[in-house]
């Protein structure tokens, strides 16, 4: 008999087959932890070896000869380290027992492409076992030509539409791997399609679903409540582990504060309160409708119009104006001419010596009021919804912009008596994609009250960019041109 201190190969398939039920000893002995790239990690953080002990001790335990799959839910703050675990799961499944199958998906194929994918390929590339395995663009497998296809795991990005590779997740007597990763966002009928592989009898399957917990709905919300009794769960505090920027964190601590939704979610690894999804409560906006301001309160303040230009048949074109914290009766405009919008938004521009208008020009539909504008010598400026935001927690420009509006309501801000702009405000919700905050779209607020938000917009629009307030002599009535704005008319070209 062959002594396996003569063959390192020999060894390492035995040292493998140890750990055939015990991952966080694959994981130790599969890194060169404390040399090279991983000089300054002594191995995975607690909340890592927590999940990977609890993976051993349900296998040690003869979970699977009762025939119930392993069901791993762990929501996190930022930076905690998810896709690290993620690659260290799907290396050890698939060198510690031959045959072994599996799928990882994401919330979208951006992020198990960049993110996902791309971790696994870092610490492939530093595990023992790596000669044993093809790490490609869309697969981890076997080299053994003989066992390509049934020694495998999949990255396969879901779609409601394509649900076979989810259906037929099937390995009779050997090992399922599935893997979410930021679950939340990953559609139910992927959840309810991916069950079935969990029917198989005498096989080890381990589902393990990890994300920030951005919806208070869904299956992932699920793991966590209702369906607690199938899942081991764990909320992870990114304050907690050892990798996390502390500073960073605090720092959203203090801007949003401990209960707010932003620091549950990206902070302590827990879900929205149930009406977090609502941008601006009716309550604000009902405070904000009651507030009134005497005249000249904000004569220091610049005044801004925001101009949301038609696009379709059934929109309106809107002009409204803001000045400091008083917004004012919208102006609605069913014109199909942009040259005639254009016109009336110089009359306004002219009424209310505006010292900044802001205008939509998303899918081309405004740019023709600003070219119209700019003939005749006057300055809008172009706003681009879909641009990229200043700040980087948004995820697109109108999302920066109605956030700030949200943010003016609640800290003061007088909103005019007018009925459709008090239902478009409250009609509007906002979910995460990534770390950042996502408005919902215009056709979601037109499905619920039958209308595009034309008028909630233009007043979003008055928050594109901070303009710098007037100067004494223009206060006092001066004629000067003014000097510098504190925005960049160019920023959404770029």
């Amino acid at each position: 008999m062959l002594d396996s201190s003569d063959d390192p190969q020999i060894e390492l398939i035995e040292l493998a087959a140890q750990c055939q039920h015990d991952p966080l000893q694959f994981v130790m002995m599969a890194f060169d932890w404390g040399k090279g790239e991983l000089a300054k990690f002594d191995g995975p953080d607690a909340w890592q070896v927590d999940i990977l002990t609890e993976i051993g001790n349900k296998l040690k335990a003869g979970e699977i000869a009762a025939q119930d799959a392993i069901q791993i839910a762990v929501a996190s703050g930022h930076g905690i380290g998810k896709s690290a675990l993620v690659s260290w799961v799907i290396l050890w499944a698939i060198s510690t027992m031959e045959d072994t199958k599996g799928v990882v998906t994401a919330n979208t194929e951006n992020q198990l492409k960049t993110k996902t994918w791309a971790e696994l390929a870092k610490w492939y590339r530093l595990c023992i076992t790596r000669h044993w395995f093809e790490h490609t663009a869309t697969a981890l497998f076997s080299k053994d030509p003989d066992h390509e296809k049934t020694w495998r795991i999949d990255m396969v990005p879901w779609s409601e539409r394509n649900t076979e590779a989810f259906a037929g997740l099937h390995n009779q007597g050997s090992r399922i791997l599935l893997v979410f990763d930021e679950a939340s966002a990953i559609n139910d009928l992927i959840w309810e399609v991916s069950e079935g592989a969990l029917t198989d009898s005498d096989t080890e399957i381990i589902w393990c679903c990890f994300g920030n917990p951005t919806l208070n709905t869904g299956r992932f919300r699920e793991c966590f409540g209702k369906f607690r009794h199938r899942w081991i769960t764990r909320q992870i505090d990114s304050r907690t582990v050892k990798m996390t920027n502390k500073a960073q964190l605090q720092k959203w601590v203090d801007d949003y504060g401990e209960d707010s939704d932003f620091v549950r979610v990206r902070v302590r690894g827990v879900f929205p309160s149930a009406s977090s999804n609502a941008l601006i409560g009716p309550e604000d906006v009902a405070a904000a409708v009651a507030r009134q301001y005497k005249p000249g309160d904000f004569a220091y303040a610049a005044t801004i119009l925001g101009v949301d230009v038609a696009r379709q048949g059934d929109d309106s074109s809107i002009i409204i104006k803001r000045q400091g914290k008083a917004a004012y009766m919208p102006r609605q405009m069913r014109i199909p001419d942009t040259m005639m919008v254009a016109h009336q938004v110089g009359i306004e521009w002219d009424a209310s010596k505006a010292d900044a208008v802001f205008v939509d020009a998303t899918g081309g539909y405004g740019v023709g009021v600003v070219d119209a504008l700019r003939q005749v010598g006057r300055d809008p400026i172009e706003v681009y919804f879909s641009g990229k935001a200043v700040d980087p927690r948004y995820f697109n420009k109108r999302s920066e912009m109605w956030f700030e509006m949200a943010k003016w309501v609640k800290a003061g801000g007088a909103l005019p008596d007018d009925q459709e702009l008090i239902e478009e405000l409250c009609a509007a919700t906002y979910t995460f994609q990534g770390d950042k905050f996502r408005l919902c779209d215009k056709d979601d607020i037109k499905e619920q009250i039958g209308r595009s938000p034309d008028k909630a917009d233009a007043l979003a629009l008055t928050f594109a960019h901070p303009v710098a307030p007037k100067s004494p002599l223009e206060m006092a009535g001066g004629t000067h041109k003014r000097a510098g704005r504190e925005y960049d008319p160019f920023d959404q070209l770029r």
